[in-house]
């Protein structure tokens, strides 16, 4: 049998990771500025975590949750006051995508409507119900149904107002920085007002925090940075450092119906034990205030090397998610980073490198990628 190849791959096959750094098969260190789609919160191969995991592995690894799983309550309870949503309610999965999926049927569930506002350019998954309100026909299959949704430009307030306004809309599914649409930013003042006109006409708002949050903007949850508390969070990638994970986090205003919601596999013994950990090294080691100051000082150098090099149109950002808007295609560069700097980096739309390294990067490291980026742009 072979690999059903969906994915446009480099040809390197990484086998071994420590900190910001991976290896080949062959011995050769990249450093790494992706982190597996923003997935690598706290570093490849971290010991504190590997232990935890691997102590977790010898108690017990599954279990159904028909009985109850102490660590899922401890997991809410850390989870509530680090992220300062303690009064929420956590329900536990598997994705990102799932995790979209739950709160838009939670939403309708609440308040039986069917539209749905989303962002121009927004990526919410692929499955179902998360695939209708991304903006991309080129992954909604025809069997898919986003009839329903309407797609409105981000930051453009009075349109969505308008929407809004006549009273059937659902739920607003918002990404306040966006991964796949280009590191595109919501303003306060854009998020403020959509926060309270969905108030206003009994929408519920859903922040996407799947690629921005979890530490990675310089707050726990990128949408704190706007001054809004939305109804309903979702989180995925970062959440378990790599072990499959995504939750809801749901406004104490909802309340559970049994069979409403469900799950064979969210919120396992080992990814509660991995998301802990998580907590863990986020508190010991200061991890979210390390994104926002070395993300800070990431963005400055970027801005820094649009002196020399105008190829570089835009930096834009905030703590490590961080775009990088060139004149040029993304491919070459990529490759050059890939097979010549030995660097990995991501990308959005044609010209974008999508900068989301775990939150354990270092100065040092910046500097480092900023001489490998600059030789990979040094003939542009």
């Amino acid at each position: 049998m072979k690999l059903f190849d969906v994915y446009p791959l480099f040809d390197v096959n990484i086998v071994k990771g420590q900190g910001c750094k991976v290896w080949d098969d062959k011995g050769q260190e990249y450093l790494d500025l992706y982190g597996g789609h923003a997935v690598i919160s706290v570093g490849h191969a971290h010991p504190y975590y590997i232990n935890k995991v691997n102590e977790q592995l010898h108690k017990l690894g599954f279990y159904s949750n028909s009985v109850k799983n102490d660590l899922q309550v401890k997991l809410a309870e850390r989870l509530g006051k680090i992220s300062g949503y303690d009064d929420y309610q956590l329900f536990l999965i598997n994705s990102g995508a799932e995790a979209n999926e739950n709160a838009l049927k939670l939403a309708s569930f609440t308040n039986g409507r069917t539209r749905v506002l989303s962002a121009e350019k927004a990526f919410h998954g692929r499955t179902s119900l998360a695939v209708e309100v991304t903006n991309n026909p080129k992954i909604i299959a025809p069997i898919n149904d986003n009839n329903h949704v309407t797609y409105l430009p981000l930051n453009n307030l009075p349109a969505w107002e308008a929407e809004l306004a006549k009273g059937d809309v659902c739920a607003v599914i918002l990404e306040v920085i966006q991964g796949v649409g280009g590191i595109k930013m919501a303003t306060a003042e854009f998020a403020q007002g959509l926060a309270a006109a969905c108030k206003k006409y009994g929408t519920i708002l859903i922040c996407d925090e799947i690629q921005c949050g979890y530490g990675r903007s310089g707050k726990f949850f990128a949408h704190q940075w706007l001054g809004i508390r939305p109804d309903i969070i979702t989180v995925a990638k970062g959440i378990a450092n790599g072990f499959p994970m995504g939750a809801v986090l749901i406004s104490p205003e909802f309340k559970p119906v049994y069979g409403q919601l469900g799950t064979t596999f969210g919120g396992n013994h080992l990814a509660c034990a991995a998301a802990l950990a998580v907590l863990d090294i986020f508190e010991k080691e200061g991890l979210v205030e390390n994104a926002h100051l070395v993300g800070e000082y990431l963005i400055e150098r970027l801005k820094e090397m649009q002196k020399d090099y105008p190829v570089i149109q835009e930096v834009r950002g905030r703590g490590m998610m961080i775009g990088v808007d060139l004149a040029v295609p993304h491919k070459e560069v990529r490759s050059r980073l890939v097979y010549e700097q030995h660097c990995f980096t991501g990308c959005a739309g044609t010209n974008i490198l999508r900068l989301l390294p775990p939150l354990c990067l270092t100065k040092d490291e910046v500097d480092d990628f900023i001489e490998r980026l600059r030789a990979a742009l040094n003939d542009k």
